[in-house]
């Protein structure tokens, strides 16, 4: 593979105006698809499997016509101080606000609360139900202002109105952090190059990979069903990566160039070392996103498949375009140890100038050299405290309650907010997640009967504030009984009533043969945690397997890709109890904006140990090829680890912290999943990056010595020779290129 990957660094460099051509047509082509695709629908939230699932089908067969995908709204209306909302004047507003609504060339129908028993038992407050032909990404602007105007007006007559439902939904921002995490990326590139132009390289092949996929994403949102969090997940990912394999990249072209090499020679060394690690980790990454598929809930299935999409272009960018960028840069690039002259380079004494000779003092080792030589030293030590600090952050973990975010859960400035605020307070917290029970009584004698003596049941269980009677359908063979819980929606009293009216289903089948299913937002919401849960393991065991094999092909030991899997446990369990401490504890809640602590949103860990795990061994294989190159090349085990981080500390810990402004930029976004998302990103990515990479593992090999690369002699024969190292370049070098090196690349 290095050398393939050679001759395409070369070929590239040298063919730079065709590879440049390629790559912004494909982002021209993308933008013009994005810019002519018809507007993305709502985010479909089908999980095969589950109970609710299976109920919402039935509404759907024996409710033929009722929009049951439609946007909902409920205007919630709460009378002076002193009044109530049958007062004449109040009323009067009441209706008039109805009627308007009910004019609305989407709205389906509209309840008035004085004829559907929708005011408060004290009378203070009322809610009118509005309900829409189409879902709410599709909904009109003209709809969503005649809701607002008609609420508006309302206040103007003295009410306080606040509107909750999927009717005002919005896609979600991110805020201006994310351009600052853009920022101090571009910061840390120019410290960790000392060049304006060498920043500015992986700064811009990232946001050319992420201007395609994202582009792509939203040209194809609409006939694949793609929600507005794919495409902020995919450029969350797609910038992280991108900039960092860029930045592999060129930064060991820059030390070839320091290594007195030709700047085309150098650019393909470059791609044919850095470029296979680039490309291992980036398959760790694809591997990680797209094994979501096995939880089988299409939403999170899309999202990793366009995240890797994502991912992978972002690869053949840092192959392809960044070699082809640097043949532009030309001299404008330095080697390793010299800065621009706006920089200070150039001037007397403050570096040398390229090719001049080398001086005769020893230079001074770098912090990272000088810090794998003190973990060498103490390694055991270093082990034991990085694992303890881990799991220390890990203990809140425990504590972990997961479930989907609700209105409950939006900031308390938004009207969706206030609105169910207002119903807990007049109607009780489980007002806002009522349950729809769906009696299927086709094969029963009596159906009637069943409906009532389902009803009954459900009405002697605990935490049941009210039941609806049954309203069957045309057929009288289905019915549907609202039943509204006495806890909010994403309590573990509701989860315990969804269970209990399930259990009591299950012997009226067995009496009757009517089959009760228990649906609606807050059903949904538990199935979809408890699939996510059941997944995790499953999952888990996939990922880390096949990447586990992966790094056995890559590393050629045993021990190395199993002490990897091991120290990504620790780090995502870390930065789990980080997200717990936050989200559900509520530390530093205020610094972070969180305006509403609850439960962790419950595909947090499932991402988590997708994306990190992918993530994570990036680190491991840009840090750890580095020592096996040095180990193979004849040093000793110790040595070996202290010449890794003499060449990739730096370049790591860079890295590292760019994906960390990077992730922590979405903390500013105005959804509560992605800014969760991005935070135990962010942490994840600190705690793999800073404590197992750069202290546990290190330590760990000192421990092992020459063990940690031990592989069986049947294992070594059978497995592929990659060549991630490199060492097949060595001859190469020394043949130098042929006249007929692009042809005989396209034969490779």
């Amino acid at each position: 593979m290095a050398t393939f990957l050679y001759k395409l660094g070369r070929l590239a460099f040298r063919r730079r105006h065709f590879v440049a051509l390629i790559w912004v047509a494909l982002l021209t082509l993308a933008g013009v698809g994005a810019a002519t695709a018809p507007p993305a629908g709502t985010t479909s939230f089908s999980i095969p499997g589950t109970e609710a699932q299976k109920a919402f089908d039935l509404l759907e067969e024996r409710f033929p016509g009722t929009s049951a995908d439609g946007a909902t709204a409920r205007v919630v209306f709460k009378a002076p101080s002193g009044e109530k909302m049958t007062d004449a004047g109040n009323k009067a507003t009441v209706e008039k606000t109805v009627g308007e609504l009910a004019d609305g060339s989407e709205v389906a129908s509209v309840a008035d609360p004085y004829t559907g028993n929708a005011v408060s038992q004290d009378g203070t407050i009322a809610y009118a139900s509005v309900k829409y032909d189409v879902s709410g990404m599709e909904l009109e602007e003209t709809t969503k202002d005649a809701l607002e105007d008609a609420a508006q007006q309302a206040r103007d007559a003295g009410l306080s109105v606040e509107v909750g439902g999927d009717a005002l939904q919005a896609v979600p921002h991110t805020g201006t952090t994310e351009i600052i995490g853009i920022a101090v990326a571009a910061v840390v590139l120019v410290i960790t190059f000392g060049s304006l132009v060498a920043a500015g390289l992986p700064l811009l092949t990232a946001l050319i990979g992420v201007g395609i996929g994202v582009a792509s994403i939203t040209a194809l949102a609409s006939a694949l069903e793609l929600g507005s969090t794919t495409s902020i997940l995919a450029m969350m990912i797609g910038l992280a990566v991108g900039i960092d394999y860029a930045l592999f990249i060129v930064s060991r072209y820059r030390a070839e160039l320091a290594d007195g090499r030709e700047r085309e020679e150098a650019a393909g060394r470059a791609v044919g070392t850095a470029g296979s690690a680039v490309v291992f980790a980036g398959l760790t990454v694809v591997i990680a996103l797209v094994g979501l598929a096995v939880v089988n809930i299409p939403m999170l299935t899309k999202m990793g498949i366009a995240a890797a999409a994502t991912v992978a272009i972002a690869v053949l960018i840092a192959l392809t375009m960044v070699p082809a960028l640097l043949g532009y840069a030309g001299r404008r690039v330095k080697p390793v140890g010299a800065k621009s002259k706006l920089l200070g380079g150039g001037r007397k004494g403050s570096d040398k100038r390229e090719g001049s000779e080398k001086t005769d003092h020893q230079p001074k080792e770098n912090l990272g050299t000088r810090w794998a030589r003190f973990v060498v030293r103490r390694p055991l030590a270093v082990l034991l405290l990085g694992v303890i600090g881990l799991g220390a952050a890990a203990i809140p973990a425990a504590s972990l309650e997961l479930g989907l975010p609700d209105d409950g859960s939006q900031p308390t400035s938004t009207t969706q907010r206030r609105a169910y605020d207002l119903l807990s307070e007049g109607f009780g917290p489980g007002f806002n997640g009522p349950l729809m029970v769906v009696v299927d009584a086709k094969g029963s004698d009596a159906p009637q009967q069943v409906f009532t003596d389902v009803s009954n049941e459900i009405k002697n269980l605990d935490d049941v504030v009210a039941v609806t009677p049954p309203a069957p359908n045309k057929g009288g063979d289905t019915a549907t009984i609202t039943v509204i819980p006495d806890s909010k929606p994403s309590s573990v009293q509701t989860e315990d009533l969804v269970h209990a009216i399930r259990d009591a289903g299950g012997d009226i089948k067995a009496d009757t043969g009517a089959e009760t299913l228990v649906t609606g937002s807050t059903a949904m919401n538990i199935d979809v945690s408890e699939k996510l849960n059941d997944a995790l393991l499953p999952y888990l065991v996939l990922v880390v397997g096949l990447a586990f094999l992966l790094l056995i092909v890559v590393f050629r030991s045993i021990l190395v890709p199993l002490k990897a899997a091991l120290g990504f446990l620790l780090s995502v369990m870390a930065a789990l109890g980080a997200v717990v401490a936050v989200f559900q504890w509520g530390w530093l809640s205020g610094l972070l904006g969180v305006e509403e602590t609850g439960p962790v949103m419950s595909m947090m860990p499932i991402f988590m140990v997708g994306v990190v795990f992918g993530l994570a061994m990036d680190y491991e294989v840009f840090l750890v090829t580095r020592m096996r190159e040095a180990y193979v090349h004849g040093e000793k085990p110790d040595q070996a680890v202290v010449t890794g981080f003499k060449h990739g500390a730096r370049v790591v810990s860079a890295a590292a912290v760019i994906m960390m402004a990077v992730f922590a930029g979405f903390v500013g976004s105005s959804e509560s999943m992605i800014k969760m998302i991005g935070f135990g990103l962010a942490i994840a990515v600190f705690f793999d990056a800073f404590v197992v990479r750069m202290a546990i593992v290190p330590a760990v090999l000192a421990l092992l010595g020459k063990r940690a690369w031990w592989l069986p002699k049947w294992l070594d024969r059978a497995l592929p020779n990659v060549d991630v190292e490199g060492e097949g370049l060595r001859t190469a070098d020394e043949r130098g290129p042929g006249p007929d090196e692009d042809r005989e690349l396209v034969r490779t």
